[in-house]
């Protein structure tokens, strides 16, 4: 918990919270024009068009929050106009990812193919839809490869000559945007502050930088969900006890549930709750769902522990495998052993038949996807984006692959940055009040791109540390400071720690509202002993 970090007043706070936002605390009276999107307008007509002419629809998501919102808001989108549509969501196992040769046989017989958060990579695909006469549009907010599939319109942010101001929007944004272009092209009523609660979940869940235009979708977004009357969100508000539900609320609660389906069997299965009708469905759908995020947790510990027991530690980036691990947690145990050894991880699941497939994980300023591309050559598939990345290679490349990677990784030069970059600076116990978390509540909500702040004390005094938690393994504290005393706590943690000794915290500062009684509490991120 080395390095330099400068002395925190209210006042040196709120400074550096404004420079997160350059272009100022937008609102949606700020969004752009859908038609700022390059191919809106024609999408826009072909979708109309094939409404008037009682045309055969057909939506194809993605199995990962992001693609399930978009789905979603399609779904409700066409049944509030009351125009049947027929929707897909590939499966994670039997189809790999978005529009694929595997679902052509599934849309036969439509006039318009639609696809949400996927489809930019979609080459061969978008050949078999012109072979049967599918007219296909393509929303989607990946990056574009050299050859783009040959469509009847494609929408999105990232191609050339696309005109939308901001480069960092999710695949249920632009689903949003389009819903907005159809709803005036048809001049129909629909409120779409509605539809953006579940596109807030998507943003969050698509870790998009909670800035410019996202900031002000999400802090509309989750009013409207805490006020919303979708049966699936009146379900989890229920079985949590909340009123409100913060970006934290959906990054670690909400988002993962719905991610659960697809990793574990069928992203069908979110889709489902999230159009549920009435409110006994929907907690029928909601305990469904909770019943593969436990097991999506289990599986995932066990996965975990067997890779931090193959990684080298000599290596730059870790690159581990084994048989038959689920392939839908290899991306979560990426991130947790990228996470503990604070090194780029790729976990790859053996599948039998010689081919390894898996994900990969990045931590602070190396660019995965970069680094990856050198390898390019060795691999069998390939995508993603700088933090995280999606692959596949023979079993005999493996070893050349590892080896290659760590070579590439020395000639590029990164650096570790040696500091924690969420921490915004070193603060004093007596600088801790309710005017410093009302300045902090001031730049909710937090996430990407605008990291909750995080402080470091340093010599800080344990007065007390005592097991709490039905299994123990969370610790809470009574700590003192130049005289001033609080309380705070550990999740998660087998540490233990002795009374009396001075140590160094990083934590983040909280409210803690309980029996009509507010106090201020540290949520303890890591404490380290002098």
């Amino acid at each position: 918990m080395g390095g330099q970090y400068p002395k925190i007043s209210l006042e040196l706070l709120e400074k550096l919270l404004d420079e997160r936002f350059s272009d100022g605390f937008l609102t949606l009276r700020d969004l752009p024009h859908p038609s700022a999107f390059k191919d809106m307008e024609k999408a826009t007509a072909r979708i109309a068009s094939a409404i008037q002419n009682g045309e055969k629809i057909t939506i194809i998501g993605d199995y990962d929050v992001d693609g399930v919102v978009s789905t979603t808001l399609m779904v409700r989108f066409f049944e509030e106009i009351d125009y049947p549509i027929a929707w897909i969501i590939p499966n994670r196992f039997k189809d790999g990812y978005g529009l694929s040769s595997q679902i052509i046989p599934r849309i036969i017989g439509s006039d318009l193919a639609i696809t949400v958060d996927n489809g930019i990579s979609a080459v061969e695909a978008a050949k078999y839809c012109k072979e049967e006469g599918i007219d296909l549009i393509i929303t989607d907010h990946h990056i574009p490869g050299e050859i783009l599939p040959e469509a009847y319109a494609t929408v999105n942010q990232k191609q050339d000559a696309c005109t939308f101001p901001y480069y960092e929007v999710c695949g249920a944004q632009i689903a949003w945007y389009l819903i907005a272009s159809l709803k005036n092209a048809l001049n129909v009523k629909i409120d779409m502050v509605c539809y953006l609660e579940l596109a807030a979940v998507a943003i969050i869940a698509d870790v998009m930088p909670l800035q410019h235009i996202n900031r002000a979708m999400v802090k509309s977004g989750l009013e409207a969900f805490s006020k919303s009357a979708l049966p699936a969100i009146r379900a989890f508000m229920e079985l949590h006890q909340k009123n409100e539900c913060s970006s934290e609320d959906i990054a670690f609660f909400f988002a993962p549930l719905l991610n659960s389906a697809g990793r574990m069997e069928d992203a069908v299965h979110a889709v489902e709750f999230l159009t549920s009708k009435n409110i006994y469905d929907a907690r029928i759908r909601l305990e469904r769902l909770q019943g593969f995020n436990t097991l999506r947790k289990e599986t995932e510990e066990h996965i975990t522990q067997e890779a931090l027991k193959q990684v080298d530690p000599e290596d730059r980036v870790i690159v581990v495998s084994g048989d038959a691990w689920h392939e839908g947690v290899v991306g979560i145990v990426a991130a947790r052993v990228a996470r503990i050894h604070q090194k780029p991880a790729i976990v790859l699941s053996r599948n039998g038949e010689g081919i390894l497939k898996g994900s990969g994980r990045s931590v602070e300023s190396c660019d995965l996807f970069e680094l990856t591309d050198t390898c390019r050559g060795y691999l069998e598939k390939f995508g993603g984006h700088k933090a995280a990345i999606g692959l596949s290679l023979d079993e005999e490349n493996f070893d050349t692959f590892k080896k290659r990677l760590q070579k590439e990784y020395g000639k590029r030069g990164y650096q570790p940055q040696g500091i924690d970059p969420e921490i915004v600076g070193e603060l004093d116990f007596s600088t801790i009040s309710f005017e410093l978390t009302g300045l902090i509540k001031k730049y909710e909500p937090y996430g990407e791109g605008n990291t909750k702040p995080k402080f470091i004390t340093r010599k800080v005094r344990i007065v007390e540390s005592v097991t709490m938690g039905k299994d123990h393994n969370h610790l809470r504290f009574t700590l003192e400071h130049n005289g001033c005393f609080l309380k705070g706590v550990k999740f998660k943690t087998t540490d233990s720690f002795e009374a009396d000794i001075l140590v160094d915290v990083t934590y983040l500062v909280n409210e803690n509202h309980f029996n009509g009684k507010s106090t201020l509490q540290l949520l303890i991120d890591k404490i380290v002993k002098i």
